[in-house]
């Protein structure tokens, strides 16, 4: 975006307090090991990806989203949050963009939910991003009715490369469901260009998730989550070690695993044959039954893959790490290029 990017402040600084309008933008993500068994308590390894979404505040009569006040109701997200924070508080005019796809698998939700909450909390005070993160996770469980990890608030909130109850070096975060808890470390970015292929088909994360609850009741449940937790944790060594090749190959059986619990489809299999002479290794990102795939190309194949992606059909984009997570950004330049429309949450 131009005219209003402004600086980022240094990762793992909080969201400072600021005075109204403030405009706040948070990534998107992408999982690359670990999706639904990690809702069980089991490894994750997830990168904040550099598509953001962007939510500005102005105060306000009453609260609205993109000039409209039934969005209030109508927005699981935003509702939830009014929900939880009651009574009181200034009304504020939101106003969202995005280069998320909805219910793409690419974290939009808690992308949404990070800046919404950044630019609440610049004007109530500052946050830190712990605790910002914490609220974020409540609100996305309540929105999609107590399921989920609280990995894509992670991912938003703190951004880089992270493993989720896996992985060396110091806590960032912690997290529970009053049954499972989780805690956040950051792993070393190798620095590679990732592509990711939107099917063009939306999922419903909650109706996904329950369903493979479902299935990993069965008998042989948890010899299948077992088999999940030894992909992520192999595949964190292997990203953390640069290992292209490794994680390429880890990538490809994480793929056949979650074909196995039922969330792949025709779809998102036609875009990984059609991508994979690029390939290193690739896989669904996210929930499944529909969203995106995410590859790791062959080294300076990169465009080839997306090519190979966009001739299938797919949205397909070459993303980067995003290193800071959810961030204020300064006040544009009157006299700047105004930043162009996307799609709102």
């Amino acid at each position: 975006m131009s005219g209003g990017e402004g600086t980022v402040p240094a990762v793992g600084a909080g969201i400072p307090a600021r005075e109204y309008p403030v405009t706040a933008r948070a990534p998107g993500k992408a999982i690359l090991f670990g999706e639904h068994a990690v809702v069980h308590g089991r490894p994750e390894l997830l990168l904040a990806i550099d598509l953001h979404t962007q939510v500005t505040a102005h105060r306000a009569a009453a609260w609205s989203l993109n000039r409209r006040t039934a969005a209030v109701r109508e927005n699981p997200y935003l509702a939830a949050l009014l929900a939880d924070a009651g009574p009181g508080g200034r009304p504020l005019a939101l106003t969202a963009v995005s280069r998320l796809p909805r219910a793409s698998g690419l974290g939009s939700s808690a992308a949404f939910v990070a800046a919404l909450l950044a630019v609440v909390a610049a004007g109530s005070g500052g946050s830190g991003r712990a605790a910002l993160a914490g609220r974020g996770y409540a609100v996305e469980r309540a929105a999609q009715g107590g399921v989920g990890s609280p990995g894509d608030t992670a991912a938003t909130v703190f951004g880089g490369l992270l493993a989720i109850n896996g992985g060396p070096g110091p806590v960032l975060w912690e997290a529970s469901d009053g049954k499972r808890s989780w805690a956040v470390r950051r792993v070393a970015d190798p620095g590679w260009t990732w592509v990711i292929g939107y099917s063009g088909t939306p999922h419903d994360t909650a109706a996904t998730v329950r369903a493979v609850g479902r299935r990993l009741a069965r008998p042989d449940g948890e010899a299948l989550l077992d088999r999940f937790a030894a992909v992520a944790g192999d595949g964190i060594r292997a990203v953390a070690a640069e290992d292209r090749d490794r994680v390429g190959a880890l990538l490809d059986e994480n793929q056949r695993l979650l074909a196995e619990i039922g969330v792949s489809t025709p779809r998102l299999e036609e875009l990984l044959e059609a991508v994979r002479p690029a390939s290193a290794g690739a896989k669904l990102t996210g929930a499944g039954a529909g969203g995106s795939v995410v590859v790791l190309p062959r080294a300076g194949r990169e465009i080839e893959a997306v090519r190979r992606l966009a001739r299938a059909g797919a949205i397909a984009l070459a993303v980067r790490t995003a290193p800071g997570g959810v961030t204020l950004l300064e006040p544009p330049d009157p006299e700047g290029e105004a930043a162009p429309p996307a799609e709102g949450p």
